[in-house]
């Protein structure tokens, strides 16, 4: 096995704690020894409906056994009817959409396209958004972005009304910004939440100036946060809507959603993006069904009944540890701060004795924050479990080498 890793290039940052997993089953990961798991991270975020969705796997299968791809010059008909659902669920009824195959690439994708009609030179967004891994929204370059910093606001008095006129709100070079990019809440994955007031009054000024709003919803879509989208947490209309991770739940395609306007802006002119994989049949196929899951199964109710376990547990655990010291959520959207030093040793290895213990979080890189991110279909008894364990970690001055 040793020799077999050697052979990748691997996640930078990260630990490789667990070298020989073969099967995966809902929330439940096992070794080539037999040994389970419980998988609160969702794989990176994505696998919203749980590994080895039975309904998933059949989708794959009898899709990819009629057609898997499809090129630039001929398509299939399932790929317009995820489309479509897709669309409805956004309410973007009449407008279209593309389907990819990473975050990163719709999330870029959507910047494209605002660039292309934008009169402005610049779009705006919260500084410490994270769009992906290459384009203009990963490099985020003054001549093409103003990233406003908003901490500022989280602990200002007055930020349910969000008074327009002060100083930080007058630092915004609106004349100059032609469209909003927002990440609802993940903050390059400390999940934080600008206020409210703030972000319906940005939405509202780039409207006035022309501006198109655009919403990353790759980390917080798809049930994530409790609703279907991050975004109508805060009573916004975007126009047009990234999605990945967990509408492929495990499989990698995403799309990039937009709302009728935009299409007439086009104007039927090309948008300068073409990936061999655009569109085909089997992802698409794949997003519909997530889709199709999570409605007729009530997922997302079903995800708020955890979140009403996990999160007072996890309150519970604060108030008598004295170990975490702070909780952010949304959902099932979770951080946990730990009260740690600046290199966070603590929290390195509270992380490995909680995966020896046989349950995987999510860590932060160097800093002292685990994210715990559960599939919709998690059940409650390995909720419980990791409470009993994660306080029994946290508090136990033995650790595991």
């Amino acid at each position: 096995m040793d020799e077999q890793v050697n052979h990748l290039v691997w996640y930078p940052g990260q630990d490789l704690l667990l070298r020989d997993i073969v099967r995966a089953e809902n929330c439940h990961l096992y070794d080539s020894e037999g040994r389970r798991y419980v998988d609160l991270e969702s794989g990176v975020w994505c696998t919203s409906i749980g590994h080895a969705n039975p309904r998933i796997v059949r989708t794959l299968t009898e899709q990819s056994a009629r057609i898997a791809h499809t090129g630039f010059g001929y398509s299939n008909g399932i790929a317009q009817e995820s489309a479509r659902a897709i669309l409805s669920l956004l309410g973007f009824e009449g407008g279209k959409c593309a389907f990819l195959c990473s975050g990163s690439e719709a999330v870029e994708y959507s910047v494209r396209v605002a660039q292309a009609l934008s009169k402005r030179p610049l779009l705006m967004t919260m500084a410490d958004s994270y769009f992906g891994a290459y384009g203009s929204a990963s490099r985020k370059q003054e001549d093409e972005w103003f990233c406003f910093d908003w901490t500022i606001c989280a602990a200002c008095p007055y930020a349910s009304e969000c008074n327009p006129q002060c100083e930080h709100w007058a630092a915004i070079s609106f004349d100059d910004i032609g469209g909003f990019l927002f990440e609802p809440g993940s903050s390059s994955g400390l999940v934080r939440f600008p206020p409210e007031k703030l972000i319906r009054n940005i939405v509202a000024k780039v409207k006035e100036n022309d501006g198109l709003i655009l919403v990353n919803e790759v980390t917080t879509g798809i049930g994530r946060t409790g609703l279907w989208f991050g975004y109508q947490h805060y009573g916004i209309s975007p126009d047009i809507v990234a999605l990945g991770k967990g509408i492929g739940n495990g499989y990698p395609v995403s799309v990039t959603a937009f709302v009728p306007d935009v299409i007439d802006q086009l104007g039927g002119s090309p948008i300068k993006y073409a990936q061999s994989h655009q569109n085909d049949p089997l992802g698409a196929a794949v997003a519909r069904e997530v889709v199709q899951v999570i409605t007729e199964e009530g997922l997302i109710e079903r995800g708020k009944g955890i979140a009403d376990l996990l999160l007072p547990g996890l309150k519970g655990i604060k108030d008598r540890t004295g170990k975490i010291k702070e909780i952010r959520s949304r959902g099932l959207m979770i951080a946990l701060e730990l009260e740690d030093d600046p290199d966070a040793p603590f929290t390195i290895q509270t992380h490995r004795e909680l995966v020896h213990r046989g349950y995987i979080v999510g860590r932060r890189t160097n800093i002292n924050v685990l994210r715990l991110d559960p599939i919709l279909t998690v059940d409650e008894k390995d909720i419980e479990g990791f409470l009993e364990i994660f306080e029994v970690v946290l508090t136990d001055e033995r650790r595991h080498d």
